[in-house]
C-alpha cells in the first residue's frame, strides 16, 4: 500500500487502504443522508445519473470511461474516484486508464495534472486491494 496507508479489513476480509475506505464510507453515508431527505429533485437527479450510465448505444464501460475523462477535466476529485472505482469493477486495464488520463490532460490542459496524480494514486490503491 501507499506510504502512510493503514489497511483495514472489510466484509470479506479483504484489506482496503485508508484512502479507498474513507472515500467509500463517506460517499455512502452522505448519499444515505441526502436520499433520506425525500427531496424529489435530488432523488430524480440521482435516478437520472444511474440511468445515464446503463448500457445503451454505448456500453456502460464506455460511459464510465467518458465520465472519468469529464470528471478529470472538470477537476472533481470525488467524481474521479467514483468513476475510477466503476472502471475498475468493469475491467478497465491500467493501460486503458493511462490513455483516459492522456485524453483528459489534452482536453483539460496542464491544470488537470494534479488531478491526474491523485487519480493515479487512487487507481494504484484499487489495484493493490481488490
Amino acid at each position: 500500500m501507499g506510504k502512510g496507508r493503514i489497511g483495514q479489513k472489510i466484509n470479506n476480509n479483504v484489506s482496503v487502504s485508508k484512502l479507498v475506505n474513507d472515500f467509500r464510507t463517506y460517499r455512502e453515508a452522505m448519499n444515505e443522508k441526502l436520499l433520506a431527505t425525500d427531496n424529489k429533485a435530488i432523488k430524480r437527479l440521482y435516478s437520472l445519473d444511474t440511468l445515464t450510465y446503463q448500457d445503451g448505444a454505448l456500453s456502460s464501460k464506455t460511459k464510465e470511461m467518458l465520465g472519468l475523462v469529464s470528471s478529470m477535466v472538470l477537476r472533481c476529485d470525488d467524481c474521479v474516484k467514483y468513476h475510477l472505482e466503476q472502471c475498475f469493477k468493469m475491467g478497465v486495464t491500467t493501460e486503458e486508464v493511462l490513455e483516459i488520463f492522456a485524453v483528459a490532460n489534452v482536453v483539460g490542459g496542464t491544470i488537470v495534472i494534479p488531478h491526474t496524480r491523485r487519480a493515479m494514486e487512487y487507481w494504484l490503491e484499487l489495484s493493490e486491494i481488490e
